[in-house]
């Protein structure tokens, strides 16, 4: 990837030739060391400067020697660009090959972790927002995507960069300031995206519409609704900002008292061995007193738990969900507990608002 600067100042950063990144990399200075894994992510590392999540579709492993075969293969000219931010891909890289390098002093791994980072400021659409692939668009591809915490761990990236915060400070000279104009856009799309309901802030949904910003559609399981997992990350990232502007503390209130309204009390969850069911296992929602659980989806109208069959048909309960997607899927989980017991009283105390002063939703 290559920088250039347009008239209005924004960097914009462009895809250079295998060919001319291969001779670059062949003047480098020879390496003191190396790590396999990071050898394996300069060979996986796609043409556009992201990572795939898999690899002759099977999740990447990246300890697993690659045979001539397969290396021959991943130089090719013609190979397919799937590059993507989900499950952790592209960031996960980008901060191993920097640890990597400050181990081995490697300028490969360098290079290499540069070039993620560009191709994380190339993907961003102008209003902030990350698709879950780039280039790739096709199918729910183009949405921007907290899915998965896929967005929120860019952002989380490039604040690191502009914090020169651990081994992602060796990067803040060459893109500390495309990263902070980065992360400047992306906080407020954070802002445009919180779900608004009655003229009410909640929480955020796990996909959006690149152009209308309206809660989008992913996996046929996965309608637009309210994310309470998703949300958790994008709440850290909020109280993370060191001096937060007022909608962004509006924001944190917001949804920290949507997710304390809607605390599943005294429930807990089980995961069982049941001989009779398809998988043999099963998972069960019981009484347990002093408990919490929130569900993974919150309909947009009702605002209440919402469980989705694989051909994309909502069912009225947990139970209804066929055996295969009630063990198959996080339906239910406890991702808020932390955020609401400790993690948010700590922020406010930081910001000097007194402990009792609690949004009336969030009360009980």
């Amino acid at each position: 990837m290559v920088l250039s600067v347009t008239a209005d100042g924004s960097a914009q950063y462009h895809s250079v030739p295998a060919a001319v990144d291969t001779a670059v990399a062949r003047a480098l200075p020879a390496a003191t060391a190396t790590d396999p894994q990071a050898e394996n992510m300069l060979l996986l590392q796609t043409a556009s400067g992201g990572w795939s999540k898999h690899y002759r579709d099977k999740a990447v492993d990246y300890r697993r020697p690659l045979d001539a075969a397969e290396r021959a293969a991943l130089r090719a000219p013609a190979r397919k660009d799937d590059a993507t931010i989900d499950n952790k891909a592209t960031t996960s890289e980008i901060r191993y090959l920097l640890q990597a390098h400050a181990r081995t002093g490697n300028p490969a791994y360098l290079q290499a972790a540069g070039r993620g980072v560009a191709y994380l400021l190339a993907a961003q659409y102008p209003n902030g927002g990350w698709p879950q692939y780039y280039p790739d668009r096709a199918f729910y591809r183009h949405q921007i995507t907290f899915n998965d915490d896929a967005m929120t761990r860019v952002l989380e990236l490039l604040q690191d960069i502009v914090e020169s915060r651990d081994e992602l400070a060796r990067l803040a000279p060459e893109f500390g300031v495309a990263a902070q104009a980065a992360l400047e856009r992306g906080l407020d799309c954070v802002l445009a995206t919180q779900v608004h309901i009655d003229a009410t802030a909640t929480i955020w949904a796990a996909q959006y519409d690149e152009v209308t910003l309206l809660p989008a559609k992913a996996r046929s399981y996965e309608l637009p609704s309210l994310a309470v997992s998703e949300s958790v990350g994008v709440l850290r990232l909020l109280m993370r900002q060191r001096d937060p502007t007022s909608a962004q503390v509006a924001a944190i209130e917001a949804g920290m008292a949507w997710l304390q309204a809607h605390r599943l009390p005294d429930r807990a969850m089980e995961k069982i061995d049941d001989p009779a069911q398809e998988t043999g296992r099963d998972v069960r929602i019981v009484a347990r007193p002093g408990a919490s659980l929130w569900a993974r989806f919150y309909d947009l109208e009702r605002q209440q738990p919402m469980f989705v069959n694989r051909d994309g048909a909502q069912v009225a309960q947990f139970a209804d969900i066929p055996n295969e997607r009630r063990v198959g899927y996080a339906w239910y989980g406890v991702w808020p507990e932390k955020l609401l017991r400790s993690e948010w009283p700590a922020w406010r105390a930081r910001r000097g608002i007194p402990a009792d002063d609690t949004p009336p939703q969030a009360r009980h």
